[in-house]
């Protein structure tokens, strides 16, 4: 008896888009992270709202130094005055051309934004784009005292 499992076939490979790649061999007594093995084909990718509205291109991704996971990307705005807006990547979904964040468009406009080139987030800046976004902040013990990193 045949059974068509191209439907199947389409499900797995969708599937491994999003999915990192396991050692078998490897211990598994920690969970995989996801979106890091994936990250450098999210770069350049439309980030769209969660209405469906395109927001801009992926220009950069900014982890959390104590958890190791992508927290915000960034994205070019502004026609004179070019500056990168910051935008959270926690609950991205990830599609075939695009990644869908759990924002709307308008919370973007409103967010934290720094030059193109050389600027860095101060720690009070920080705390106020996680504010912004209604995201949990917890001050790093870091000498730094910055919590995101580009990567």
């Amino acid at each position: 008896m045949e059974t068509d499992d191209s439907h199947i076939t389409q499900s797995n490979e969708e599937a491994t888009e999003s999915t990192p790649e396991i050692d078998a061999g490897a211990a598994t007594t920690e969970a995989p992270r996801v979106g890091q093995p994936n990250l450098a084909e999210w770069r350049g990718r439309d980030l769209i709202d969660r209405n469906g509205e395109r927001i801009g291109k992926l220009e950069g991704v900014y982890f959390d130094v104590e958890s190791d996971e992508p927290q915000f990307g960034t994205v070019k705005e502004g026609w004179l005055g070019r500056h990168l807006t910051f935008v959270p990547l926690v609950g991205v979904t990830i599609g075939p051309d695009s990644l869908q964040v759990a924002v709307s468009k308008e919370q973007v406009k409103g967010a934290h934004n720094m030059g193109l080139e050389g600027d860095e987030l101060s720690p009070d800046q920080e705390s106020a784009l996680y504010h912004h976004y209604e995201l949990n902040y917890t001050p790093t013990e870091r000498e730094s005292g910055r919590r995101l990193v580009r990567r």
